[in-house]
């Protein structure tokens, strides 16, 4: 199985924190984001090979964070894939991406799919045991709790089988306070589907959007992340992230 890591984006609402390094490098308790990832997807032990996507800007940062970091984690080799985009303008978005790192990677095997971002209090070892026993794409889903918070996201109804029934990118008038967040299994005979879904001209950036499209076409099953699930998007939420992940260190 390998871990493609999405970690080409600018995030410019964090400026000028995110104009001289990636929001994944930024730190959060102490460590960098993309660690609290690792820490907790390594329990997956199914897992041979890291793949980190970033572009021309920062390609540089990871691989010096990679050169000291992958010296513990032989089992599981860090390759940082550069999409040489610049900015916002020409970047290839989240599911373009993907279609990279299976291209150059030449990968024919099951994937985990995570934003270099997602900030989880709990292992995932379950999350990889779910998927394998499902043999089809899951997504990660978490309840925010409140409906108009569901309307930054999207919106998600499934069935007694936890089957996807209805998928909706950022919902006018959603009915569901459940969310699919940046955290994916596509098993490998999915992945000629991701291919197919770039070649019809869809829209490349939302991973969700791939959701979209797929659910109606294969079962689509979902995975309840367990404990807090943290998308740091501006100057306030990643002070919000230090405070709570700093108070679990220091529980743990």
């Amino acid at each position: 199985m390998k871990l493609i890591i999405l970690g080409a984006g600018y995030a410019t609402r964090l400026y000028p924190l995110t104009l001289n390094q990636p929001k994944p490098l930024l730190e959060v308790a102490g460590k960098p984001m993309i660690e609290h990832v690792l820490d907790n997807l390594k329990a997956i032990t199914d897992i041979d090979r890291i793949y980190i996507v970033t572009n021309a800007r920062f390609a540089e940062h990871f691989a010096a964070w990679a050169a000291v970091y992958q010296t513990p984690q032989a089992r599981a080799p860090v390759t940082i894939i550069d999409d040489r985009s610049t900015d916002d303008s020409n970047k290839l978005g989240a599911i373009g991406d993907v279609n990279l790192v299976l291209t150059e990677a030449q990968i024919d095997d099951d994937i985990i799919v995570v934003a270099g971002d997602n900030l989880f209090s709990n292992r995932l070892e379950s999350f990889g045991e779910f998927c394998r026993a499902r043999d089809a794409p899951v997504v990660g889903v978490y309840d925010v709790g409140n409906l108009d918070e569901i309307k930054k996201y999207n919106a998600i109804e499934i069935d007694d089988a936890d089957q996807i029934t209805f998928f909706e990118e950022k919902p006018a008038h959603p009915k569901s306070t459940l969310t699919g967040i940046a955290l994916y299994y596509y098993p490998k005979w999915a992945l000629p589907l991701i291919r197919q879904y770039l070649a019809e001209g869809n829209h490349a950036d939302q991973p969700g959007l791939l959701v979209q499209w797929l659910y109606p076409r294969t079962p689509f099953f979902v995975w309840r992340v367990p404990g807090i699930w943290y998308d740091v998007g501006s100057k306030e939420t990643l002070s919000e992230a230090n405070r709570i992940f700093a108070r679990q260190t220091l529980a743990d």
